[in-house]
């Protein structure tokens, strides 16, 4: 008996399988995600750091410096009612001065680095003028006649005392700092007084327009624009149509001469004769001087040439008693050894010695050999021969 499978439903029959694609994207995902969030989360926190990253130049009094001593509060508050130029150089004020028109204000900070034909330059154009804590140079420039009188404490708080509009409406200001006075001969008015001068001076220019000197900068910091009449005499000051702030950059050294350059023509000049002369000194001192020369060996001189040379100097000066010392030492030298004592063995030791083995007299050989102040033996030429003799034949008696 056969057994039959039961059919298909008709709706499982027509479906096919699905394929493995969805599982293949499944495992795919799964793979990925980690390193896809950690890419994500990394371009993020790039962005947030790239947004709070943003670099503005630092220094005293610079226009778009936020720090403290930075000076963007004033730049910021100057161009919501004049066109501000900065100007990083001399001749860049220049231009923009003459872009501007009339209603100009040129502001000079900084302007140590500015060189006197720069500062002349910008004095010509004629337009009003606020120099921030000026130099000598500057002063002679812009508003001759006027100097530095003396100083008082930074930021000290000052009032105005004077009839001059800008410092009017701004009243007290923390302009402590440089005081400056003018001559009689000189138009200006001065505000701000202490003991020594005014801490601002306001000149009439030879060339036109006014310069307005003013003995610091720090009112017009971030950190102190807004206290005290600082910001409304800062605005009052650069009130016009047009502002050219001048900040001159450091400048950049150009060239430069090495001592060399330094030294004057003569000196190089001289110079010539004396290298050609220790030149021509060398040559001569190390010059060869030829073939190497062979020189025979010193002469041989026989010992009887010296004795006899050395016995007809004794002779000359009658040294007899020389020639008995040193006949004595002779025979010491070469008899003490031969009795077996050392160079250090007394006179006695020596005499005894030698008694004992020749059998002579021991008062004969001390005489002989450690004669006392009477040495007999240095009375005449016989008697030293005598001495020669005797110690001849001490000599054989030792052998």
């Amino acid at each position: 008996m056969t057994a039959t499978a039961p059919a298909a439903p008709e709706s499982m029959a027509g479906e096919r399988p699905r394929p493995g694609h969805d599982l293949g994207a499944r495992r795919l995902w799964h793979s990925v995600r980690v390193p896809a969030a950690l890419v994500f989360a990394l371009l993020l926190v790039g962005i947030l750091l790239s947004l709070g990253g943003e670099q503005f130049p630092s220094g005293h009094l610079e226009p778009d410096n936020p720090e403290p001593g930075g000076a963007r509060a004033l730049a910021r508050l100057l161009g919501e009612d004049s066109e501000v130029t900065v100007a990083r150089d001399s001749a860049s004020a220049a231009r923009a001065v003459e872009r501007a028109g009339e209603d100009t204000v040129l502001m000079v900070f900084l302007d140590h680095r500015l060189l006197p034909e720069e500062l002349a330059t910008l004095s010509e154009l004629g337009t009003d003028t606020v120099l921030v804590q000026p130099s000598l140079r500057s002063l002679k420039a812009f508003a001759p006649g006027t100097d530095v009188t003396g100083r008082t404490e930074d930021e000290e708080s000052l009032e105005p005392e004077c009839t001059l509009p800008a410092t009017d409406s701004a009243g007290s200001a923390e302009v402590g700092g440089e005081l400056y006075s003018a001559s009689e001969d000189v138009v200006a008015q001065a505000c701000y007084p202490s003991e020594d001068g005014s801490a601002l001076m306001r000149v009439d220019s030879p060339h036109g327009g006014t310069t307005t000197v003013v003995g610091t900068g720090a009112f017009l910091s971030n950190r102190d624009l807004d206290a005290d009449g600082n910001a409304a005499l800062a605005l009052n000051l650069a009130s016009a149509e047009n502002v050219v702030w001048l900040r001159p950059d450091v400048p950049e050294e150009v060239g430069g001469s090495d001592i060399v350059d330094l030294l004057p023509g003569g000196l190089l000049w001289s110079a010539v004769p004396l290298v050609l002369t220790l030149s021509l000194l060398a040559l001569w001192r190390g010059r060869r001087m030829g073939a190497l020369v062979h020189e025979s060996l010193p002469v041989v001189v026989r010992a009887s040439e010296t004795t006899e040379g050395r016995a007809g100097l004794y002779r000359s000066r009658n040294a007899r008693d020389r020639v008995a010392a040193a006949l004595r030492n002779g025979f010491l030298e070469r008899s003490v050894p031969k009795l077996g004592l050392n160079a250090d063995s007394g006179a006695q030791t020596v005499v005894a010695t030698l008694a004992a083995r020749t059998g002579d007299d021991p008062r004969h050989l001390e005489q002989l050999l450690y004669p006392g102040p009477n040495d007999p033996y240095v009375a005449d030429d016989g008697a030293m021969l005598g001495l020669g003799e005797a110690l001849d034949e001490l000599t054989r008696k030792l052998r």
